[in-house]
């Protein structure tokens, strides 16, 4: 059988599998046509309760996962312009509403009346990321985010840049100059792994110690396993590996926190081992598992797709690379302090704007706890949910030119974040806003701080632009080949 028949075949199953979900909610009137082509017509999610003057959500099917990973926003713009703020997509995996626009991004984030779950996302990763924070809803979010707030107050993110600035030194001093063959993306989340290991677990930097290596492969695995087009636990595919991935890293944990319940330390694990929230509340043990496994797997993952897009754009626009070389140069080579990082405020407006333009968590889920209006729109209960923070990234009517590079947009006077509450959300919203976002940005600093003290970035051909795959957290397809040239 030919590849795109075993891809269509896939599919076909994982379609026939899905969609009687959609088909059992209430109200649910699916139009289909399908020729021998696999063409299809629009579709009506579910008809409005007569007399609520409500719109139903429209759209339509097609190879719409294989669209969405590989062109993430751009497909959501698409869809943007055809449909306005709702679009109804009935596909395997991603079948349901995409909230697209600041204004539908607004509703809901705030979320106000409490419409909208973090159940959107069990169907992804809850199986490799149970229980973790982001997957909490309403007052136990609330609960357990107070009490994990301890591990991200200013004293403690104080104390973990001189850890994450120790790892990262010694190993940048290590990279491969002037080859047009080291891959910028590997190199990155390898470092950004060693710098969770020290920082989250308390490892040393560089550690060969085979446990260790054991459990970084696991996060890496478990990571990418919600975007397996094959959904069963079946060897050898995505899915499987990743829940095996998830069996590692619980044992591991484990393990590790009856040992860190009696100890003192710096390290986040031991930090939430001994947290507790203004009235007393602490994590139990599996509370803690679930919650480390969430930080390390975001934390590697998200912070390497920001600084792989940050190290691409710098050496693409060497005007901008040399003014915030000139502004790291300030500083010099001495150990790096949260106020130090503070100033780098060149490094801000590039950050930001490499983030918008490669944005690490592309979308967000959510399920609609019952019937509700959405802008003006009906939403019947258990409907999953897709808001697209990155397609707001794109909009002409929020950012000049949008698909320029271009950071000034993020200075006075320009300021064109402030035009939207939502017109730039890397991190998301609400109360489910990243709750690192802080350490994040510290760790991209520190990182591309002593890259630009040593090195000059440059695109290993003239003209590369890279291709991003999105079936989870971006990732350039081919590994993004950057030429480190030494100073001096």
């Amino acid at each position: 059988m030919a590849p795109i028949s075993t891809r269509q075949y896939l599919l076909d199953q994982a379609r026939r599998r899905f969609t009687p979900t959609l088909n059992n909610i209430p109200g649910m009137r699916i139009i289909e046509k399908r020729s021998l082509a696999h063409q299809w017509k629009q579709k009506v999610l579910a008809e409005p309760p007569a007399g609520t003057g409500l719109e139903p959500v429209v759209g339509d099917s097609g190879l719409h996962t294989i669209e969405i990973f590989r062109g993430g926003p751009d497909f959501a713009l698409r869809r943007y312009w055809k449909y306005g703020p709702l679009f109804f997509s009935d596909v395997p995996m991603l079948g349901g509403i995409h909230v697209l626009g600041p204004d539908a991004t607004q509703a809901v984030f705030s979320n106000k009346n409490r419409d909208f779950s973090q159940k959107g996302w069990h169907s992804l990763i809850g199986p490799f990321l149970n229980r973790g924070l982001m997957l909490l809803d309403f007052d136990e979010h609330l609960y357990h985010r107070r009490i994990m707030q301890e591990a991200f107050t200013r004293t403690r993110l104080a104390g973990y840049v001189e850890h994450i600035d120790r790892v990262v030194t010694a190993i940048v001093a290590d990279w491969p100059t002037n080859d047009a063959r080291f891959l910028f993306h590997p190199a990155v989340k390898k470092l950004t792994l060693d710098v969770a290991s020290m920082v989250f677990m308390g490892h040393d930097s560089g550690s060969n110690d085979a446990l260790v290596t054991k459990v970084n492969n696991a996060f890496t695995t478990a990571s990418r396993a919600g975007g397996a087009i094959i959904r069963y636990p079946v060897p050898p595919f995505k899915w499987w590996r990743g829940l095996r991935a998830r069996k590692v890293l619980e044992d591991y944990y484990t393990e590790r926190v009856i040992e860190r319940r009696n100890a003192q330390g710096t390290d986040l694990l031991t930090v939430l081992c001994h947290a507790e929230d203004e009235d007393g509340n602490s994590f139990t043990d599996e509370d803690i598992v679930n919650h480390m496994i969430l930080l390390l797997v975001a934390a590697h993952d998200t912070s390497t797709t920001a600084i792989t897009s940050m190290a691409y754009h710098l050496a693409a626009h060497p005007e901008w690379q040399e003014r915030c070389r000139d502004e790291s140069a300030r500083l010099g080579d001495g150990p790096l302090d949260i106020e130090s990082l503070e100033k780098l405020e060149t490094f801000d407006l590039v950050m930001n704007e490499s983030m918008r333009l490669v944005t690490p968590l592309p979308f967000t889920m959510r399920q609609a706890v019952r019937d509700t209006d959405l802008l003006g729109y009906y939403v019947p209960a258990g409907t999953l949910i897709m808001v697209w923070p990155s397609m707001n990234h794109r909009l002409p009517e929020l950012w000049t030119e949008p698909d320029k590079f271009d950071p000034e947009r993020f200075a006075e006077p320009r300021a064109e974040h402030k035009k939207h509450r939502h017109a730039f959300a890397p991190f998301g919203g609400g109360a489910h806003k990243c709750i690192g976002s802080v350490f994040a940005q510290l760790e991209a600093k520190t990182i591309v701080h002593r890259m630009l003290r040593r090195y000059r970035l440059e695109l290993a051909r003239p003209g590369y632009q890279p291709r991003w795959d999105y079936g989870g957290v971006p990732i350039p397809t081919d590994g993004m080949p950057i030429v480190l040239r030494p100073l001096g």
